[in-house]
């Protein structure tokens, strides 16, 4: 796999990152808070016999109520929750409520985010399956119904 072909995954999860430390900050605080969500890849591998695509592991934390800004994926994402309590959040259904060991799926283009609503950092890990060269978390708005 070339590295530039991934780039574009790692500049879209940087400017998500840079986004949210940007956002301001209490002027009294003199400590360092945690960013409110990090994602990161784990493994980008090719897919065996269709070179148009590629897997994409990723491993995502998000702190106690804080959110992960509503996207979709150019391919699959499964996932399952490895700590903490989240809701999954899918444009046009009911919240879906999720602990350890609960997994989901949003297939393309699905419009969906995730909320921490337990008092601990929660984590995930989710397998993408996504077409080579696009950027594998793409912002969305939600649908107004």
């Amino acid at each position: 796999m070339q590295l530039h072909k991934s780039s574009r995954f790692i500049i879209v999860l940087g400017v998500l990152g840079a986004l949210i430390l940007a956002l301001p900050k209490d002027a009294t605080s003199q400590t360092t808070a945690a960013p409110a969500f990090t994602s990161r890849a784990i493994q980008i591998s090719p897919i065996s016999g269709d070179d148009s695509k590629q897997m994409v592991l990723m491993a995502v934390s998000i702190q106690p109520g804080a959110s992960v800004p509503v996207h979709t994926h150019p391919g699959d994402c499964i996932g399952s929750v490895v700590e903490g309590t989240v809701e999954l959040l899918v444009a046009g259904r009911d919240p879906r409520r999720l602990g350890p060991g609960d997994s989901y799926a949003n297939l393309r283009g699905t419009v969906h985010w995730f909320r921490n609503v337990g008092d601990q950092p929660a984590r995930l890990l989710n397998t993408l399956v996504v077409d080579k060269g696009a950027p594998a978390v793409q912002p969305a708005s939600v649908p107004q119904r």
